[in-house]
């Protein structure tokens, strides 16, 4: 088996491995009835999806990037007696279904093969499905659910792999996810870091049980400084929970928290902003002015909060630059908007000025490259219903060090 240094310093080192997710069946479970509720805005074409995404594994391959599929790494996992057993107590809710027909199910689960078994904790159950039979006096909660109703809620947002967890220093964090219709993927990436053979020895460096973080509100701007953005996903206690925690495992010295607009356009801070070079980020131009930032250090007395400043001027003082390149759209507002909600600011770098980004976001990419920052574009037709970039899709776990 490959061995692989983990680790994640900044969002511009050459990345080397990378963890995907190639949408799946749980796509297919997708209706306009539930499309809501699990968080996508259309109801996407899983056979295109699928090909874009593959289009996008296939670019990074192509540049040197080690691509790890989620759903191999998950079936890998289930081998371990300990990781079926953690897998199908996060699926099944007994609280919801009811104590005879959790276990029942957990019954069930527990003698499918790993590969059958991910596919249900990835893709979900509806009752027409259950494959026993029960009887009709013993599960209340079976006789009155309609046969296309989710026992198991499937996880279509599983691709944005960002979100679920992501590496700091030599280390991985595992996220609390604030919505439902996500809760439980971190199970599922918690899982495969504990289980699997290629991530046995690795330290975690951070978990939440309470407070939402999510990972797409996170950008390592800098060696040793995090940005957290507090929005609709994390709260300002998430992210001071973090602070706290990455100082006392000394991963960082400096936290910006990142007050970011409640709504769903700008539902994560990557959503308006990206590290594109060492020194350089693309924003959206409609925030350029207005992202602020709590600057959170540790110093000999303890943990101090700074007053709320620009963000740009506090991220290159905390970064230690003289100043922040900020490259924007410089479009008029229509067009900015508009390719701010299709992901045109959320980018992946492959290195200092290399950047993986969505094609159709052409006034975007066009001043990158006017910057001197190489566009890498893919297509997104399809992968973009569910709001999310080639950052968002992209959990990194080994980036050479600044």
């Amino acid at each position: 088996m490959t061995q692989t240094v983990f680790g994640v310093d900044s969002e511009v080192g050459v990345l080397r491995t990378v963890i995907l997710h190639r949408p799946g069946a749980e796509l297919m479970r997708l209706t306009p009835r539930n499309s809501d509720a699990l968080l996508f805005d259309g109801l996407p074409w899983v056979a295109r999806a699928q090909e874009e995404h593959d289009a996008f594994a296939a670019l990074l391959r192509a540049r040197g990037v080690e691509v790890l599929l989620l759903a191999d790494l998950l079936v890998e996992a289930l081998a371990s007696g300990a990781a079926r057993i953690q897998g199908i107590a996060a699926a099944v809710d007994a609280r919801r279904l009811g104590h005879p027909l959790a276990q029942d199910l957990s019954a069930y689960l527990r003698g499918l093969a790993p590969a059958e078994l991910a596919h249900v904790l990835t893709a979900g159950m509806t009752f027409t499905e259950l494959p026993f039979d029960a009887p009709g006096d013993t599960s209340l909660v079976r006789r009155m659910h309609q046969g296309g109703d989710f026992v198991i809620e499937p996880l279509p947002n599983l691709m944005f792999t960002r979100d679920s967890s992501f590496w700091i220093g030599p280390r991985f964090a595992i996220t609390a996810l604030a919505l439902p219709a996500r809760a439980r993927e971190s199970s599922l990436t918690d899982l495969i870091y504990a289980h699997h053979p290629r991530f046995l020895g690795v330290r975690r460096a951070y978990e939440s049980h309470t407070a939402p973080v999510e990972g797409g509100d996170v950008l390592l701007l800098a060696p040793g400084v995090v940005a957290v953005g507090v929005g609709e996903r994390t709260t300002a206690a998430g992210a001071e929970v973090l602070a706290r925690s990455l100082f006392d495992d000394e991963l960082a010295h400096t936290v910006l928290a990142v007050p970011i607009a409640q709504e769903r356009a700008t539902m994560h801070l990557d959503t308006v902003c990206t590290m594109v070079d060492v020194d350089a980020m693309v924003m959206y131009p409609a925030v350029r002015y207005s992202l602020s930032a709590f600057t959170i250090a540790r110093g000999p007395a303890g943990v101090r909060i700074g007053d709320e400043q620009p963000f740009v001027a506090a991220a290159a003082a905390a970064m230690g630059i003289d100043r922040l390149r900020v490259i924007d759209t410089g479009l008029d507002p229509v067009t900015a908007e508009r390719e701010q909600w299709d992901d045109g600011n959320n980018t992946l770098a492959l290195a200092p000025g290399v950047v993986v980004a969505y094609e159709r976001n052409t006034e975007t990419n066009a001043r990158l490259a006017d910057a001197g920052i190489e566009v890498l574009p893919i297509a997104a037709a399809e992968l973009g219903t569910g709001r999310g970039g080639p950052r968002c899709m992209s959990c990194p776990v080994a980036r050479d060090p600044l």
